[in-house]
């Protein structure tokens, strides 16, 4: 039934006080959905039983408008929808309704309720102990940081302003890491100036830190700050155009083994001595920094969330920097040389260095491509694409976060040093669904949301303000962040005037869409030019906020690793199981196509490119599916080709789990909680490597089981990826 022409349709002028203070416009359809939601639990529902709800939405419109002319306390209503429940003699309704409200004053509890969450987390809720999929919470100082993150969650809910902590918990947003923001004033992610500390020295714990004299200390350096910078904020951290900064330090290796050279080596051989022994100390000192991220273990209980960006050098130094590093993740971790799930590879192609067959560094792309089919990594950026998208040339902070174009007093363009102090994401799908298909309330409910989640994000940047330098001295005095501050000094300057970013995150613009135009929407220009508006409005708000607080406020496409689940699950319990939308038991992540179809790799690039082009640059990534590919990578070249002018960061999805019993490479099957070897059926986590794409990075979901929807979201993916092939033209 609806009620679009019946007369209780009729908007009053009277505005709701909702628990959190907020004043919200009386929505008369709200009252007649809510005595729906309670019958369908206690009855079939037939013309009768509609009327008699009609009714009773009447009698209970009429009384607030006859009671509460200029505004109601949401309590109020809840009290009159009660009685004339029970003076209609609907006591089974009555029930359900009140047990529904009681059930979700309950929850509100307790999730600022320490004990309770204490208790799932020692009873092994999934929902807990598998947020991350990088977290072994088996571990002592994992669940040492989960229950630390129980108790940052519970009081960061009562510090949060009332009607942002209730829009998180009802699921219309979600307020990212909250087990450590706002609780502590920590930043999110960045890209550290590994340069600026190199060159002059830095300070970790009780240790002055000296200029490297060689590339070995170089990296052992940047493996002991990535440690500390990881457990100095929450996020990811990037290594950005590592082969070029690195360069002078092994160039102090070559000209120490010239040195030694002029002493001990026939002149004609001095040169190729050098070379020799400085391209070992090269690939020896890359291999232990591989070794020693992935053997690293930060305060939060987890493997520090690291990025290396290159592919741009052009000296011997640069390019030898370059192959070693992919020459070590294409060779492995080990005596079974499984597949490194960090550092992430960031690999960058330029058109007149390595993109054509005839530029320079050709054969490091080839390298890298080889690398791309075996490993995953690297993923690939787009020189002039992200110049065009962001306003200058970086890589993502952490796994897709971006920073925007910006130059320092001075006009220099400034990247390494600066950061992203937190997301916020929205709940898209929910917004749609609430609208029953009315595209005027979509957008309405859409800029009633926003203003939330501006709320919400204003309220991160004051909290991060808050911090002082002598809470994290390796970001804010000893270079990290670029510009050292005294103890005493004010971390603002590091964020102010746009050199920080802050995000508003989205999820599931496929659903939305889907809400509206049905499940195939893709290919009907109206329902991709509804989801590039949304975008578009995003965008239009942030730059808003930007010039209002000085903080560069950037759209960003959420990796949603349990968020996927999270919002998804919310709305069933809200919507019921609804097709294409919450019967998946994920969300498709931000603007991605509908991952249980199966476009080709160009199809899905043309299709997903206009998102970040129409504003959602502040973070971003394109992901394209393959069947297996080590014996193809000219395959992957000619997507990377494709992709170079239409996107400007792409990664693989492709097959390269192994059995360790049978030998068998390829896809693993998907199952309920894991994945098994589909030739002998073999799933222990100690004689199997599976990496599946669990968010912006790789992950192991065999050895690190992941919430539900997001298990689910990759069994979609296996399971169209099983058995297909691409068309490549030319190919």
């Amino acid at each position: 039934m609806t009620l679009e022409n019946e007369k209780i349709m009729v908007q009053p002028d009277i505005k709701v006080i909702k628990r959190d203070g907020r004043m919200v416009n009386f929505d008369t359809t709200k009252i007649y959905s809510a005595l729906l939601k309670a019958s369908v639990e206690v009855t079939r529902i037939s013309p009768l039983v509609e009327a008699k709800l009609e009714a009773i939405s009447e009698r209970v419109i009429a009384e607030i408008c006859d009671r509460f002319p200029t505004n109601i306390k949401i309590y109020e209503i809840q009290n009159i929808v009660e009685h004339e429940l029970l003076a209609a003699n609907e006591y089974a309704i009555a029930k359900e309704y009140i047990n529904y409200r009681t059930q979700r004053d309950f929850s509100r509890s307790q999730a600022t309720d320490i004990n309770f969450s204490i208790d799932k987390l020692l009873n092994k809720d999934q929902s807990v102990v598998n947020e991350n999929a990088n977290k072994d919470s088996d571990v002592f100082n994992t669940q040492r940081d989960l229950t630390a993150g129980i108790v940052g969650k519970s009081i960061g809910l009562k510090m949060l302003p009332p009607h942002v902590a209730n829009a998180h918990q009802k699921g219309d947003i979600h307020y990212h890491d909250l087990d450590y923001s706002p609780y502590t004033p920590m930043t999110n992610c960045c890209l550290i100036d590994f340069k600026g500390m190199l060159s002059n020295g830095f300070k970790i714990g009780n240790a002055e830190v000296e200029s490297p004299k060689s590339i070995q200390t170089a990296t052992a350096q940047i493996s002991q700050i990535i440690a500390n910078v990881a457990s100095s904020q929450y996020g990811g951290c990037t290594a950005d155009r590592i082969d070029e900064f690195l360069a002078p330090y092994a160039e102090l290796n070559y000209k120490k083994h010239m040195a030694d050279a002029k002493k001990w080596v026939v002149e004609e051989k001095q040169e190729e001595y050098a070379y020799e022994k400085t391209q070992k100390d090269i690939y020896d000192a890359m291999q232990s920094l591989e070794y020693e991220i992935n053997t690293l273990f930060t305060s939060n209980g987890q493997t520090p969330f690291t990025s290396l960006g290159f592919g741009l050098g052009t000296s011997w130094f640069e390019r030898e920097i370059q192959k070693a590093i992919l020459q070590i993740r294409i060779k492995g971790l080990g005596s079974e040389h499984r597949t490194a799930i960090f550092p992430k590879l960031i690999f960058t192609l330029k058109r007149g260095l390595n993109l054509e067959e005839d530029s320079p560094n050709y054969d490091i792309k080839q390298l890298a491509l080889e690398c791309a089919t075996k490993r995953m990594y690297p993923d690939m950026l787009s020189y002039d694409k992200i110049i065009e998208l962001t306003g200058s040339f970086k890589a993502p902070m952490g796994c897709r976060s971006f920073l925007q174009g910006w130059k320092d007093e001075q006009g220099l363009e400034v990247n390494s040093g600066r950061m992203n102090l937190g997301v916020v994401t929205l709940n898209l799908p929910r917004i749609a669904m609430e609208s029953n298909g009315d595209m005027d309330k979509f957008w309405e409910l859409f800029t009633e949301k926003l203003s939330i989640g501006k709320d919400a994000l204003v309220y991160r940047v004051e909290r991060v303000k808050e911090a002082s330098p002598a809470n994290a001295p390796i970001l804010y005095q000893y270079g990290a962040f670029g510009k050292r501050l005294e103890k005493s000094g004010n971390v603002d300057e590091l964020f102010k005037n746009r050199r920080a970013t802050i995000s508003l995150g989205y999820i599931g613009l496929y659903e939305v869409a889907s809400v509206f135009y049905g499940g195939e929407w893709e290919k009907t220009p109206e329902a991709k030019d509804f989801t590039v508006a949304i975008v578009k409005a995003m965008k239009n708000a942030c730059e808003d906020w930007s010039n209002e607080y000085g903080y560069h406020f950037s759209v960003y496409s959420t990796p949603s690793e349990s968020l996927t689940d999270r919002f998804c699950r919310l709305d069933t319990e809200k919507f019921g199981v609804v097709e294409n939308i919450t019967d998946k038991e994920y969300y498709t992540n931000s603007f991605h196509y509908d991952v249980r179809k199966n476009p080709t790799p160009f199809e899905k690039l043309d299709f997903e490119k206009i998102y970040p082009e129409s504003g959602a640059s502040g973070g971003f990534i394109h992901y394209c599916e393959y069947p297996v590919l080590q014996q193809n990578p000219k395959a992957l070249e000619a997507v990377w080709d494709y992709a170079y002018d239409r996107v400007g960061y792409l990664g693989t999805n492709t097959p390269i789990d192994k059995c360790y019993e049978c030998q068998f490479e390829g896809d693993f099957k998907p199952t309920e909680r894991g994945f098994t070897c589909p030739n002998c059926g073999n799933s222990d986590p100690k004689t199997v490597d599976v990496v599946k794409r669990t968010c912006g990075y790789l992950g192991n979901p065999q050895a690190r089981p992941m919430v539900n929807g997001r298990h689910k979201e990759i069994a979609a993916r296996v399971k169209h990826m099983n058995g297909s092939t691409i068309k490549y033209p030319g190919i």
